[in-house]
């Protein structure tokens, strides 16, 4: 039987650069090389290069995170320099998207893989981009009267307006358009909010101001195109941090995920069934993961959909997935399977 040639794009031009890096990685690794030739694709920070290259350079790059706190590039040792997404047209089946943020869950690359006519793993255009861009996310929930914080928009260099809208401190702040929580911070006082502010300007122009929602946090990673299934209901608890913030996501010890979550049947349930209706709410296709707050522990409130969610050792879809009984080698292989499917 003939192998699945399949383009592992990582890296490019977002802030979560290094943990594309670190999940590409890994799909490289947990891909079963009896039915898959895997072609790790580097792209660099600035998004101008695409470096075709071989998993043992890929296996040999340094820690991504120590290269981010240098703002070093990471060049594989051995690569081949290709134009682009119009060069993956040619020899390969498939591109499995291991990239997080702007231009790689956003729509751009989804976009650009559509116009060379090449199958790839996750969302399409819409869904890519309605995830990435929290306000109009929201907009969208709020049609469909599903419970999501209280919220403000801030635009760099405007005022702070209806602040009393969302209560007394304190706030969840952080940038529209990014995951892994980068740029996301807590203002526990009014006197706070304009360093948070600065910090969320830092990757744009446009932030978000939350009501904080005091409760257990929880995640529900969701796999599947038109009858998506859940997987079971992860608890996080923040070791490091405040919050399930950059460090406790990517750090060794940062936090303590829970599976399942130690919820009611009838609360489980419908936090999954909650999470499958915005899955599809925004078309989301082969993979995705919904987060939420769980407010006083009993009301479940949807703070944003990843479409495509870490794929790093310490990710929470791995997690979930080996709990419903799924090896990350299988978790890859359903995923392909539903990127060929579309």
């Amino acid at each position: 039987m003939r192998k699945v040639k399949v383009a592992v794009l990582m890296g490019g031009k977002s802030p979560e650069h290094e943990i594309s890096l670190i999940s590409g990685r890994e799909v490289v690794r947990n891909l079963d090389k009896s039915k898959y030739t895997p072609l790790p694709v580097v792209i660099s920070r600035d998004g101008s290069k695409w470096r075709l290259t071989d998993a043992k350079s890929i296996f040999s790059l340094p820690d991504p995170i120590k290269a981010r706190s240098k703002k070093k590039e990471i060049v594989p040792l051995s690569y081949k320099e290709i134009t682009g997404a119009n060069n993956l047209s040619r020899g390969v089946d498939v591109a499995f998207i291991a990239m997080h943020g702007p231009y790689g869950e956003d729509g751009t690359i989804q976009g650009m893989l559509e116009l060379s006519g090449v199958k790839y793993t996750g969302s399409k255009v819409l869904a890519s981009a309605l995830g990435m861009d929290k306000i109009k996310f929201r907009e969208l929930l709020k049609g469909r009267s599903i419970p999501i914080p209280k919220y403000i928009v801030v635009k760099r260099g405007e005022k702070v307006r209806n602040l009393k809208e969302l209560g007394r401190p304190p706030y969840f702040v952080k940038p529209y358009n990014l995951g892994s929580s980068v740029g996301a911070s807590i203002a526990r006082k009014k006197s706070e909010l304009k360093n948070a502010l600065r910090l969320a300007f830092e990757y744009g122009n446009i932030a978000l101001v939350d009501e904080y929602l005091k409760g257990k946090e929880l995640t529900v990673s969701v796999i599947g195109n038109e009858d998506p299934k859940a997987l079971p209901v992860i608890e996080i608890r923040p070791l490091k941090g405040e919050f399930f913030d950059y460090e406790s996501k990517y750090s060794e010890s940062g936090a303590k995920e829970i599976v399942p979550a130690r919820l009611s049947k009838k609360l489980t349930r419908k936090v999954q069934q909650l999470a499958i209706e915005v899955y599809k709410a925004i078309g989301t296709s082969g993979f995705g993961r919904v987060d939420f707050i769980l407010k006083e522990n009993k009301y479940p409130y949807v703070l944003e959909i990843n479409t495509i969610p870490g794929l790093t050792p310490m990710s929470l879809l791995p997690k979930a997935a080996a709990a419903a009984g799924i090896s990350y080698p299988k978790l890859l292989e359903r995923i392909i399977k539903y990127a060929l499917e579309k």
